[in-house]
């Protein structure tokens, strides 16, 4: 999984998100389609840009609480 390519991909999605603060909730399912992996991989490979402090993973206050992410 080429890490560079999932976090370009990432950020444009979130900076173009119409939410304030700027987020988005990502499905690791659709994101694997799409780059024709295992989600498992999208998951290890966000897990790492989260370490890195490239990402930040956050949780909605309120129903549905989906698991979001932000940029730093």
């Amino acid at each position: 999984m080429d890490k560079e390519m999932l976090y370009q991909r990432v950020h444009t999605m979130i900076i173009s998100s119409t939410k304030e603060p700027k987020y988005m909730a990502l499905s690791t399912v659709k994101i694997a389609d799409l780059f024709r992996v295992k989600p498992e991989e999208i998951e290890k490979t966000l897990l790492e840009l989260i370490n890195e402090g490239r990402l930040k993973k956050d949780k909605l206050p309120d129903r549905p609480n989906y698991e979001i992410y932000l940029l730093p």
